[in-house]
């Protein structure tokens, strides 16, 4: 009796492990096609609680993960059957074992700590070299979980306790704050200064970032300071580019363009105050432009597809910005606020996206115990009628959506 009891036994755990693993096994499926909404809600809903965020007329739609570090990962103008906006990585999701250097899972809106590079790194261990092999995103906003305080249909608020040392040996005990808002379309108009009629679908949410100190001394130029950054992943076209307007007014270069070694002249445009940066995700690139010759917003066209993209963000041109520049020979004190980048291939031929970014962050966080601080970044999408998204660009960003084609004609 006992042998027929263990018999039982052993073949129940064979149905459940086999059971298990064709579920592991079998490929996603979706009953919307890939590139919509839908089948980016229906396979994130596969890998956690999701908190979707709905517009009044439920057209606009925002997800937002507890468990991907409080990524806004995708949006939409136009329900489950639109357009999803943002870049997911699927395939990382399914990895045996987590990334050494960086779990690149997406996200319309992710939330880093800088700065990156320079003598107060986050990403490098004290005394190692800055290079790849040695670089690693922080854990707490790379794959670890983050709280959901409070969520209702058009908020969402999440939080995330962790420390961070620098290249310097410092460790910064901090908590991080992300308050989550969809906007509404008189919440649009208003913010960024348009008109639209029923022509336009949009889309757009707000993000409140903010980084209290709960260590025991204070972060200043003697220890290091970090700061909030806010990268934005977006899928590209072949008729993408990037609009970064910018100061005419003031002196010293527009951008830095050799982050990752200097990006191609025949990519890169000015044009009376506005930069032009082609964001095809074919040739890997990154520029960043300094507080003085910034503005408070970048955007995108994607001409193949139809989306204007606008991103609003708090700047102060006064405050210290952080160099992030993977070398320690620069001013540590000086960087710049307003950053795009453009994926394509590495040297061995492999490349994480395709996929472009555009990216805002604060100032340096010199707090002292307790003391916090906030950065605000807004995404707006806008699609449908052509002279009505040119009326918004030429309102938003300055320039027409026929000079912004032409630009590398």
């Amino acid at each position: 009796m006992k042998a027929i009891n263990l018999l039982v036994l052993f073949v129940l755990i064979m149905l459940v492990s086999c059971k298990d693993k064709t579920a592991k096994d079998q490929p996603f499926e979706s009953e919307y096609p890939k590139g919509t909404f839908g089948y980016d809600l229906d396979f994130l809903k596969q890998k956690d609680s999701v908190i979707v965020l709905n517009s009044k007329d439920g057209n606009g739609q925002v997800i937002i993960s507890p468990k991907y570090q409080a990524k806004v990962f995708t949006s939409t103008a136009d329900g489950v059957n639109g357009k999803s906006f943002g870049w997911i990585n699927y395939k990382t999701f399914d990895q045996k074992s987590l990334d050494a250097h960086m779990n690149a899972y997406g996200g319309e809106d992710r939330l880093w700590l800088g700065p990156e590079g320079g003598k107060f790194a986050l990403f490098f261990r004290p005394g190692t070299k800055m290079v790849f092999d040695y670089w690693h995103t922080p854990v707490a906003f790379d794959f670890e979980s983050w709280r959901l305080t409070a969520h209702s249909d058009k908020n969402a608020s999440l939080s995330k306790s962790t420390r961070v040392q620098n290249y310097w040996g410092m460790i910064f005990s901090v908590a991080i704050i992300r308050d989550i808002e969809i906007l509404e379309p008189s919440d649009i108009k208003k913010m960024l200064g348009i008109s639209f009629d029923d022509k336009i679908k949009p889309v757009a949410f707000s993000t409140k970032n903010t980084i209290i100190n709960t260590g025991i001394y204070a972060w200043d130029k003697l220890t290091g300071a970090p700061c909030l950054w806010n990268l934005d992943m977006f899928s590209p076209s072949a008729k993408t580019i990037i609009i970064v307007p910018y100061n005419t007014n003031d002196t010293g270069k527009v951008a830095t363009t050799d982050y990752f070694g200097q990006i191609p002249p025949d990519r890169v445009k000015y044009n009376n105050g506005i930069l032009l940066f082609k964001a095809d995700g074919k040739s890997r690139g990154k520029l960043g432009m300094p507080p003085n010759r910034a503005k408070t917003m970048a955007g995108s066209y994607d001409a193949q597809n139809n989306v204007l993209t606008i991103t609003l963000f708090d700047l102060d041109p006064k405050a210290t910005y952080l160099n992030q520049e993977w070398r320690t020979d620069r001013n540590p004190f000086s960087g710049d606020a307003v950053n795009a980048y453009n994926d394509g291939p590495l040297a061995n031929g492999s490349q994480m996206g395709p996929f472009y970014e555009i990216e805002s962050v604060s100032p340096a966080a010199f707090l002292k115990p307790q003391e916090g601080l906030s950065h605000k970044h807004s995404v707006f999408h806008f699609t449908g009628d052509k002279d009505e998204l040119n009326q918004i660009a030429l309102k938003t960003l300055g320039i027409s959506l026929q000079d912004i084609q032409a630009a590398f004609k």
